[in-house]
């Protein structure tokens, strides 16, 4: 019999032993899967958890979820690639998803979950279609991925754009390149000011990426690559590896230091890391189009958004009736 619950208490969920073992480094394919992240986010950025667990003796199927006034929404921030339908390898996941979806009706009104893989969009669309949901699901944003197929770094570089190959001859040797694979207090003060001077916006939780390094650094998960250029600290980037994925969370570069390339340089020395030496299967760019992604990566996925909506609810038919109407311009 499946038996659904709900926990605001992480330590509740450490005591699951099934649910634990999903949620941990043995088991987790990314670190936004795991139960430090969700931790992380709940201790540094003020995040109160809703955690939904479907349980079936040994099986369980979970979503990470908070409540936002009277819609539910991920567990995530603005670090988080995406958001995932987590199960027990071998569970059922079809029985468990629908268990969730049908619980959840007396929990809130409207759901939305964004940042979805096609697989995961496909099972929670059905399931709580099945649950008497109004469904609606949108793209909502894509993800670059580069997959290794096995190749050296040097059979890799020779297959990127010409352009590219020719800015790292030219500027080869114009910046000094060291790689943390432990948490390094003085490299992470060489990132933080890289990325204060740099064209990006004011970093979202300092805490809470700190905290994010310092822990992978223990793991030996970190990759963190600083770039100096006579004596200065001008471009950064910070990685981490798991699963046989590499994860690209954070670059930026000091506008000073732009004619010199140092990203470039810095992604390359990172890129040659993680394929000759970590042998990773697929480099994750996380979300988002920007331009120069495409220069390293060569697949793209889609993300979707669902959002959820109980149809008898009178504050979501003007959401519904704006939903349909767009659904009708995109068929004219």
């Amino acid at each position: 019999m499946i038996v659904v619950n709900y926990h605001d208490d992480l330590n509740e969920v450490q005591g699951d032993a099934p649910l634990a073992a999903l949620l941990s480094a043995a088991q987790a394919r990314a670190p936004f899967d795991r139960l430090e992240w969700w931790r992380n986010l709940t201790e540094t950025c003020d995040l109160f958890p809703l955690i939904a667990v479907a349980r079936d003796g040994d099986q369980r199927a979970v979503l990470p979820l908070l409540r936002r006034k009277r819609t539910i929404v991920p567990l995530a921030n603005w670090y988080s690639f995406r958001t995932a339908a987590l199960s027990t390898p071998g569970a059922d996941r079809t029985a468990l998803f629908a268990a969730l979806a049908s619980e959840l009706i007396g929990q809130a009104p409207r759901i939305t979950l964004d940042k979805l893989s096609a697989d995961d969009a496909d099972l929670l669309a059905a399931s709580f279609n099945a649950a008497g949901w109004s469904v609606w699901r949108a793209q909502c944003d894509i993800n670059h991925v580069l997959p290794v197929a096995g190749r050296s770094f040097a059979e890799y570089l020779a297959e990127r754009p010409g352009p590219l190959r020719t800015t790292l001859k030219r500027k080869a040797g114009k910046v000094q390149v060291s790689l943390h694979r432990s948490f390094d207090p003085q490299a992470w003060s060489d990132y933080e000011a890289v990325y204060a001077a740099s064209w990006k916006p004011e970093e979202g939780s300092p805490a809470f990426l700190r905290r994010f390094a310092e822990e992978e650094g223990a793991a030996g998960r970190l990759r963190l690559a600083v770039a100096h250029a006579d004596g200065q600290p001008v471009a950064t980037q910070f990685w981490t590896v798991e699963a046989g994925t590499a994860f690209i969370h954070k670059l930026a570069h000091t506008e000073q230091a732009k004619a010199l390339s140092p990203g470039t340089t810095l992604s390359a020395a990172l890129f040659e890391e993680v394929i000759d030496r970590d042998r990773v299967s697929l480099v994750d760019f996380g979300t988002g189009d920007d331009a120069y992604k495409r220069d390293w990566m060569e697949q793209v996925r889609p993300r979707y958004q669902l959002d959820l909506l109980r149809p008898l609810w009178p504050g979501n038919w003007p959401a519904m009736a704006r939903h349909a109407l767009r659904r009708a311009a995109g068929r004219g």
